[in-house]
């Protein structure tokens, strides 16, 4: 492995509690599951056992892989807790939740989802903006789920909201392989999100 790779020992992903109406997402879901446990690389994820959440989860295990759950007690509480998992962690909010997964993981990839996965997403974005972590952030965009919202953040570039360099640091792919090459390739930006007023 070139030494400038980064090396995924643990990867986040944020999914739907949900499959959605095409089977492909599910099966992707799965696939990715898969070629993590294939590849060594651990998953750390949101614990439950239904949706996408669950099939990237059984997708992990059934290549003898580890997964790590992070739950919010109040979720575990309505029985949604996967029972398979390596390690089960419960914690006290969904910001705790969070919190834990960033410090567990070497990188994020999002799946299809709805409003809590992009909340996730551009959550673990921000950060990466200021500065508060370095790590590859990826979107496996599955039968071009995630088209427009990639073509929305362009329009942010272009009305000079979201410097190009910000823009650069979310990396997308369709194909599992090619994302997780583009994830241990990753170089952060090492431009600050402030502007420099002695430039303006």
């Amino acid at each position: 492995m070139n030494s400038k790779e980064n090396n995924l020992k643990r990867i986040t992903v944020f999914c739907g509690s949900s499959s959605g109406k095409e089977e492909v997402y599910k099966i992707q879901a799965t696939l990715l599951g898969q070629t993590l446990a294939n590849q060594n690389i651990e998953l750390v994820y949101g614990g439950a056992n239904v949706g996408l959440m669950g099939a990237v989860a059984d997708g992990v295990l059934s290549k003898g892989g580890k997964v790590i759950g992070v739950l919010p007690v109040f979720l575990s509480e309505k029985e949604i807790a996967h029972a398979g998992l390596t390690e089960l962690i419960l914690v006290e909010s969904m910001h705790e939740r969070k919190i834990k997964m960033n410090e567990l993981s070497d990188g994020v990839i999002a799946l299809p989802g709805g409003f809590g996965t992009l909340e996730e997403l551009f959550e673990m974005l921000t950060w990466a903006q200021l500065g508060l972590h370095k790590k590859p952030i990826a979107i496996l965009n599955t039968n071009g789920f995630y088209d427009e919202l990639i073509a929305f953040i362009q329009t942010m570039v272009n009305k000079g909201l979201l410097k190009e360099v910000n823009q650069k640091m979310l990396l997308v792919s369709d194909n599992i392989e090619d994302l997780l090459n583009q994830m241990r390739n990753y170089t952060p930006p090492t431009v600050g999100k402030w502007i420099d007023k002695e430039k303006v």
